[in-house]
């Protein structure tokens, strides 16, 4: 799917689906990486992050299409087009559209392989579980101001 292709599904959507049509841009935007996609305020476009298509299929693409459309008409007619407001999760449960998207498989297995490092202080014998390493020649122990030590490097998966 390219960008014209993009931009005509937006189209019909908009009209199938809010009765209004979608008089701006819609595109593809590669730098998109946490998110489905984005409703920009400034100029209303819509920008689409097109790994969820090629990962996850036209089903969630739909999705991400009507949830930034709830954000575009909304916005346009100056009603509550933000996450909290009423009126947007009216409006998203009308039109069937996810409040959130799904994450893409490659996102789980990046999440479940992180690394926890386990540090000791040598005075008072407290552990501490980080995610990030520590600089043992700057930082102390927070309880008794003794020296750390790396324990032991651990996969997200095992116990602490």
């Amino acid at each position: 799917m390219n960008n014209q292709e993009l931009q005509t599904l937006v189209e019909q959507i908009s009209i199938n689906e809010f009765g209004k049509s979608f008089r701006h841009h819609a595109y593809f935007n590669s730098r998109l990486r946490t998110t489905g996609g984005r409703y920009l305020l400034q100029s209303h476009d819509i920008e689409i992050n097109k790994k969820y298509f090629e990962q996850l299929g036209m089903n969630e693409l739909i999705g991400i299409i009507k949830h930034e459309l709830c954000h575009y008409h909304l916005h346009l007619e100056g009603k509550g087009y933000k996450h909290r407001d009423r009126d947007f999760r009216e409006l998203l449960s009308k039109v069937n559209a996810p409040r959130f998207c799904t994450v893409l498989p490659e996102n789980k297995k990046k999440k479940q392989s992180r690394k926890i490092l386990v540090y000791h202080c040598t005075s008072c014998h407290l552990n501490y579980h980080r995610k990030r390493s520590i600089d043992l020649t700057r930082f102390v122990c927070g309880k008794c101001r003794g020296r750390l030590k790396l324990v032991k490097k651990m996969d997200g998966n095992e116990e602490q």
